[in-house]
């Protein structure tokens, strides 16, 4: 089956009703069709469109900065015209950058991930989109990890960040234009917003199901096996473990200079974790937590993805690395003065670190997040687009 992204039903199918407007136009790297063109050249190049601004998220519109790293304002090569940040001294539109645009095209592949910072963005667009009254179409994306798998606590509305923008779970089984659709609505943003649904895409489908090629958004998300493994393995960033960042396994390789590789692989194989082996890994990171220090620490090995469940195996690694290590292991201060914990920030609130604190099972964890789940997933059938 052929699947038609949103970028290609709206060139071929809807581009008539933006004839005379001035468009803005957010993208990424991985905004390319199946030709592997990106959203950029082809609205720019269309003579049915007005292209008059461009806005680029975390890592750049072309993916040219590392994670976290501030992004500046600039003027594009290919189109001259402006690319302005939203992850730099602002993280949403300003109304001098919406000025005199009439529609913002959003065309982001987002990792189906509260903590994936395209959602926040997509979402922070169309609110100040709301405030401009300017209209925002959104061209919808396979979501890569399936559309089917929900885990993961919901999001304590106090820790709304910029990981972390509305409740909902960690992995929330919705594409970018489902989600857009379902928060436009239940958080009150109300933008006039048109989403451009694709063609011949299915819930359970994971990426390498669509055959579209598959480009990183992200410079530490390289492949689709390392987005498997993200909505458990982010969470390695919120404590004093290296994610693997500065290795060739950005979140396959979990490690830090004092844990004993061989007996943490043999510790977290003996639980028999659904759909995951381990082996014992050594690593340097060129960058980011222990540089230059030699790692060791385990390689995640996914056996079987329709298994898998990546919230649940991280929480039970780090709860084997806190028994361990508990000398050793610590969480993550606060990455700006009066900030939450980053721990809490990701995991969407204070339970997951409060719990694993005191050494009570995952299970237990697990569990509480049920009532909740449940409740997402009645409000989240309203907006399914697939």
């Amino acid at each position: 089956m052929t699947i038609r992204l949103g970028l290609e039903v709206f060139l071929e199918e809807t581009v008539g009703e933006v004839a005379g407007k001035r468009l803005g136009l957010v993208a990424c790297p991985s905004s390319v069709d199946r030709e592997l063109r990106s959203s950029v050249e082809r609205l720019y190049r269309h003579p049915a469109i007005d292209l008059v601004a461009l806005f680029g998220p975390e890592h750049g519109l072309r993916g040219e900065a590392q994670a976290g790293v501030p992004v500046a304002t600039y003027k594009d090569a290919l189109t001259g015209l402006p690319v302005h940040s939203l992850y730099g001294d602002a993280r949403r539109p300003s109304p001098d950058m919406l000025r005199g645009i009439d529609a913002i095209i959003i065309d982001l592949q987002d990792g189906g991930l509260r903590f994936y910072t395209f959602l926040a963005t997509a979402l922070y667009v169309m609110e100040a989109a709301a405030a401009a009254g300017c209209k925002v179409i959104l061209l919808d994306r396979p979501a890569p990890i399936t559309g089917s798998r929900i885990e993961g606590p919901m999001l304590d509305a106090d820790f709304a960040s910029f990981v972390g923008p509305y409740p909902m779970p960690i992995r929330y089984g919705m594409t970018i234009g489902e989600m857009a659709q379902m928060a436009n609505s239940e958080h009150g943003i109300n933008c006039d917003l048109t989403v451009i649904a694709m063609q011949g895409w299915e819930r359970n489908m994971w990426f390498d199901d669509t055959g579209l090629p598959f480009v990183p958004s992200s410079p530490n998300l390289p492949t689709l096996d390392t987005m498997t493994l993200y909505p458990g393995a982010c969470l390695i960033e919120g404590s004093n473990l290296s994610e693997g960042r500065g290795s060739t396994k950005p979140f396959e390789y979990i490690g830090a200079p004092w844990i004993d590789a061989l007996q943490l692989a043999d510790q977290l194989n003996d639980l028999d974790l659904k759909g995951a082996r381990f082996r014992p890994v050594y690593f340097v990171p060129t960058f980011s937590k222990y540089r230059g220090e030699l790692c060791a620490g385990v390689h995640i090995h996914v056996t079987d993805r329709e298994r898998f469940l990546p919230v649940a195996m991280i929480l039970n690694l780090l709860q084997t690395v806190i028994a361990s290590y508990p000398e050793d292991f610590a969480w993550r201060a606060p990455w700006a003065a009066g900030s939450k914990a980053p721990i809490d920030l990701l995991s969407g609130g204070t339970s997951v670190r409060e719990h694993l604190n005191a050494r009570r099972p995952v299970e237990e964890l697990i569990a509480s997040w049920r009532p909740g789940i449940v409740e997402f997933l009645r409000t989240r059938q309203g907006y399914l687009l697939y």
